[in-house]
């Protein structure tokens, strides 16, 4: 269909109603009533309440939230919400937890809940000078920084310390202030925030320079949650595939090209939680991938290696900022029920949680890849999404993946031509 010249400038869109908005954008793109229809059906989200959350919404996007089970993490029994749309990534998980459930699960910890402003001071004539002047007025930043979030500082939060690099650029030399601030259960983005805007000001007074940026960092190095576990090599398959795995990590190790993917596997577990609680998945992936290139290339997330009795023991450390009050964490309905599902009670600990995933989501992946191969476990879920695209309904959609899986081709072609042998036999 060739529509008409048409102009993206639509004036007053912001203050129109959802439905309004949605009948705008259906003239402009010229939908039909059935897309209309689907994208006016904001599911279990008040639309009142999604058209507080982002500017000119229209409908949402719904991303399937399923269960990790098996999982023990620090002694408990946890079930863990994931939202993705991704096949076998659950699945993943699940099947990681249960081989090291007998051996203790997951063990976790975390380095404790600080998040860094970062304050930017630019044309500053003696920027060695001035850092040590900012050094000096620790306690007046201190007490500024308290004076912004009295609310934050009564639950055992606020001001922890601070720190000053003078940083060459191609702009020359920069004057970087750290605030460093523990956020207890928030995320602290605003928090910190708000803290870095107020002592900006102070800075150009002290050094007669000029502020630019004054922003939370998302390498949240100061918030690093640690998850171990030991799979006994009986449990795994037996020591070839034990060393298997170890040579899938030690390629990731050395080469970027592979780590990519390796992080990007442990992250579908990871952001998968994140997204389900109501987090950022945005600051949480940026940080990681941040942190894994901290020593000057980028590499694994976690660590492998073999036990002294033999088994296999992996490790994986990342930033994890997020938390419980504040955001969609509180507002949105599905997020506070996954959080009840959780059951836990600080962010800390759905830190920690979420590490345990990311470690598990790891093994399973490696695992894949140092035996049957990837796609032989993701294709089998993916190849009934894809019977879904053929227009397989009900039973038809097991039997056509399986088809597919026994063929080696999971094509949509493939699953029409399938269907239609299926439905041919039952003389439809």
């Amino acid at each position: 269909m060739t529509l008409p010249n048409r102009s993206s400038r639509l004036s007053g869109f912001h203050h129109q109603s959802p439905p309004d908005r949605l009948a705008a954008v259906a003239a402009f793109a010229g939908l039909d009533a059935a897309t209309v229809g689907h994208l006016a059906d904001f599911g279990n989200l008040d639309p009142h309440l999604a058209d507080r959350l982002i500017e000119n919404v229209i409908g949402t996007m719904n991303v399937p939230v399923g269960i990790a089970t098996n999982l023990k993490v620090d002694g408990r029994d946890v079930l863990v919400p994931m939202a993705t749309e991704e096949s076998s990534v659950v699945a993943a998980v699940c099947n990681a937890a249960r081989q090291c459930y007998d051996a203790g699960g997951i063990v976790t910890s975390m380095s404790g809940p600080l998040m860094i402003a970062q304050v930017q001071l630019v044309q500053v004539r003696d920027p060695h000078s001035a850092r040590v002047k900012i050094l000096e007025k620790r306690e007046e930043v201190k007490a500024a920084c308290d004076a912004c979030d009295p609310v934050l500082v009564s639950l055992g939060g606020g001001f922890r310390d601070l720190e000053v690099r003078v940083l060459d650029t191609l702009g020359g030399s920069m004057v970087i202030t750290h605030l460093i601030v523990d956020t207890r259960d928030a995320m602290g983005a605003n928090a910190v925030n708000s803290m870095a805007e107020r002592l900006a000001p102070h800075f150009e007074a002290w050094t007669g320079g000029k502020v630019y940026l004054r922003i939370l960092s998302n390498l949240a190095d100061r918030r690093v949650a640690r998850a171990r576990a030991v799979w006994p090599v009986e449990a795994i398959g037996g020591q070839e595939v034990r060393d298997g795995m170890i040579s899938a990590y030690q390629f990731a190790e050395a080469d970027p090209y592979r780590a990519a993917t390796h992080n990007k596997g442990i992250m579908n577990g990871v952001s998968a939680v994140v997204l389900a609680t109501g987090n950022d998945t945005r600051a949480v992936e940026a940080g990681a991938h941040a942190y894994a290139a901290r020593g000057g290339r980028y590499t694994s997330l976690s660590r492998w290696e073999v036990t002294a009795d033999g088994d296999l023991a992996g490790v994986l450390e990342l930033p994890m900022a997020v938390g419980l009050i504040g955001g969609a964490t509180k507002l949105h309905p599905t997020a506070r029920a996954c959080l009840a599902i959780l059951g836990v009670g600080t962010a800390e600990e759905l830190a920690r949680v979420t590490a345990a995933v990311g470690l598990a989501q790891n093994f399973s992946a490696l695992k894949a890849l140092a035996t049957t191969g990837i796609q032989k476990g993701h294709m089998a879920l993916h190849a009934q999404n894809i019977a879904l695209m053929a227009g397989a309904v009900g039973e038809e959609v097991d039997a056509v993946a399986r088809a597919l899986v026994a063929r080696g081709e999971v094509r949509v072609d493939i699953a029409a031509e399938e269907l239609g042998r299926l439905r041919g036999r039952r003389g439809e």
